[in-house]
């Protein structure tokens, strides 16, 4: 079990993944060489990934959308394979529910979209398909981000 101080760092962590441990230090008044300790522990562990948020609207992508996705059993592995390597592709998640994956889409051009649902749907025998695409982002990347808010 994790404990409220370690908790606390990651929330920082969660807030600005840049922080320097000397600033994580002061605001949580933990020393900096047991902050670093803790971190070492964690990565790999809890900790699986350093990433940036991008806005991908300032860098051309304007259409984003979440597809939720049945397909044929026979398909499912080669459908899954296809979804893992394909660039367009920011996340894929396993459903229940009637469906087989979720899938966050990310493209330049709603065309673009398009065209790529139309391949999906003859090369995997889509049995079923929902599309919602993104209008606008209210909130992104926030849980456990506010240390005040950190139970054990």
């Amino acid at each position: 079990m994790i404990n409220k101080k370690d908790l606390i760092v990651l929330s920082c962590l969660r807030q600005n993944a840049r922080e320097t441990l000397t600033r994580l230090s002061k605001k949580t008044r933990i020393p900096v060489s047991t902050i670093y300790d803790k971190l070492k522990i964690q990565e790999n562990n809890i900790i699986t990934k350093y990433t940036s948020l991008l806005d991908f609207s300032k860098l051309g992508f304007n259409t984003r959308a979440h597809l939720i996705i049945k397909v044929d059993r026979k398909h499912r592995d080669e459908f899954r394979d296809f979804l893992l390597k394909n660039h367009n592709i920011n996340s894929v998640y396993k459903v229940n529910n009637g469906f087989d994956f979720m899938i966050d889409t990310i493209f330049r051009h709603i065309k673009d979209m398009e065209d790529f649902i139309e391949m999906l749907e003859e090369k995997f025998e889509v049995k079923d398909k929902q599309v919602y695409y993104l209008v606008d982002e209210l909130k992104r990347e926030s849980f456990m981000s506010d240390p005040d808010f950190i139970e054990v």
